[in-house]
């Protein structure tokens, strides 16, 4: 059986859904008109245009984005009028597989085209089980759609995504989101007009859903029967029908700054419970996981600097593992990052080290590089005194050559003062021993 679990076929091939079908079922787009958010792969000339033109030649494709932005869709459309099959990576094994490819060559020994084998979450196939599907790919005894919301790059065998077209989903917008709500409450297929859906509930219906299509539409379904046939849905309708409070929160206006201001300034005084509130507020009211990831890593070279090195190591690696697995599984490594940047010795030292000698630039201070510094590599640069007097460092005691780096314009200046807690303590004694070495006792 397929998702649409339907007896009728539109048009287009795609299954006709039954009457009572869930909303997100009945609203499945119908024609590559109607998908949104993809653009890229929609336009005239693009990929999956060209897929489902007539005459076509069928190629295997494997479909990468987050849930609920059209991979079963695309899986059908692209299929059209041939035979499709949809497994579950999660249910389905090899017997399953070599069932539909079976059928499939029976069916092109009759003179019918192969069959279209969708399988849903193929990352979750071991390795064999893809390596199951290599040889009726490579023969086209069946035209593979694999749907997965993990990098192929590392969910997904070599050679089977070698012999397979890979296309990229992007998350839907809000605005898509808002669009898909609106023609679900107005389309005869959808709820036909029946209710009245106020814009702060439709906004927060599309902030919960973040970039999920099918979640904002299941929601829309729920508080639509809570409402009743003639009702209205309101913000709070939305709030009881889904047991999650209304978190005042604009991504563009006051709020967004707001709580972001907050988060940041929890972080910065080491308050990991005001921090994790913040936190959760942004991640409920669907804020952009990216913006708080890049926040993060901000935060960790500014506030954490080098009192505690490794905060930058982890603020990147949680903004990694956010871009690579995405939400809502992505606030486990946000809440970690954070909790850890709280908790850390604070430093601002690196910070206004740099701005520091940016501002003696922008001044005028910089003066010319010392001539012992200069490169002398190039022919004719010994000539006119480039590189005349370098003492090279590793051969020295310690390691540290005594000599002047700075321009003469800048002599004695001094942008690093470590502060003397976490790990700059270390770093404190070794500055002012090196400072010693190089002759700038102050």
């Amino acid at each position: 059986m397929d998702l649409f679990d339907a007896s009728a076929t539109t048009a287009t091939g795609t299954p006709e859904p039954r009457a009572d079908a869930p909303l997100a079922v009945r609203m499945r787009p119908r024609t590559l008109d109607e998908v949104v958010g993809q653009d890229h792969l929609l336009t005239a000339g693009a990929p999956l245009r060209r897929l489902v033109e007539p005459g076509a030649a069928a190629t295997s494709i494997v479909l990468w984005g987050p849930p609920g932005t059209g991979k079963t869709t695309l899986a059908y459309l692209v299929a059209g009028s041939r035979p499709f099959v949809e497994l579950s990576a999660v249910t389905a094994g090899v017997k399953d597989v070599r069932q539909v490819v079976d059928a499939s060559k029976r069916a092109i020994a009759a003179g019918s085209r192969e069959t279209v084998l969708f399988v849903d979450e193929i990352h979750r196939f071991t390795k064999s089980q893809q390596d199951a599907l290599l040889p009726a790919v490579e023969n086209r005894w069946v035209t593979l759609i694999g749907a997965t919301t993990e990098n192929p790059s590392f969910s997904v065998v070599g050679p089977l995504l070698s012999r397979s077209l890979l296309l990229t989903l992007k998350p839907l917008t809000d605005a898509a989101i808002a669009g898909l709500v609106d023609r679900a409450v107005a389309d005869e297929r959808g709820l036909s007009g029946r209710v009245t859906l106020d814009v702060d509930a439709r906004d927060h219906i599309v902030r919960v859903a973040g970039s999920d299509a099918r979640k904002s539409l299941t929601l829309l379904e729920a508080v639509a029967a809570a409402a009743g046939e003639g009702g209205t849905i309101t913000a709070a309708l939305v709030e009881e029908s889904m047991d999650s409070a209304l978190v005042a929160y604009d991504k563009g206006g006051d709020q967004h700054y707001d709580v972001i201001s907050a988060f940041i300034k929890s972080v910065r005084g080491s308050d990991v419970d005001a921090a994790l509130h913040y936190l959760a507020r942004m991640v409920v009211a669907g804020e952009d996981p990216r913006f708080i990831a890049r926040r993060l890593v901000i935060l960790a070279a500014e506030d954490i600097g080098l009192a505690d090195p490794q905060g930058l190591v982890v603020a990147q690696a949680a903004a990694d593992a956010v871009s690579f697995i995405g939400m809502p599984e992505g606030r486990i490594p946000l809440a970690e990052a954070t909790a850890y940047l709280a908790l850390a010795p604070k430093s601002n030292r690196a910070y206004k080290a740099i701005d520091a000698a940016i501002a003696d630039i922008r001044a005028g201070r910089a003066g010319t590089v010392p001539t012992h510094l200069r490169d002398a590599h190039y022919p004719g640069a010994s000539d006119i005194g480039h590189g005349d007097g370098y003492v090279y460092s590793h051969d020295e005691p310690h390691g540290v050559a005594r000599q002047e780096y700075l321009p003469e314009a800048l002599r004695g200046s001094r942008y690093y003062e470590a502060s003397g807690r976490g790990f700059e303590r270390t770093l404190e004694e070794r500055s002012d021993a090196i400072r010693r070495m190089l002759g700038r006792e102050q």
